[in-house]
């Protein structure tokens, strides 16, 4: 490996170490929160594309007969 290589991979490491001391994280409450959002979106959505399912396939059974 070149020195120029070498130094490359220096500065890129660098370059990520400050970025990830850019990272604001979020603290516990806002952690939960965020959570039980996004859990609570995904069921609601689920159930929704349930629902549209159960009733296009009615509606499909109804055609085909």
């Amino acid at each position: 490996m070149s020195e120029k290589q070498k130094t490359q991979k220096k500065s890129w490491f660098k370059g990520l170490q400050a970025e990830f001391k850019k990272i604001i994280w979020p603290d516990k409450k806002t952690l939960a929160r965020q959570t039980t959002a996004v859990v609570a979106v995904s069921v609601v959505l689920g159930a929704a594309i349930a629902v549209i399912d159960v009733i296009l396939k009615y509606g499909i059974d109804l055609l085909i007969r």
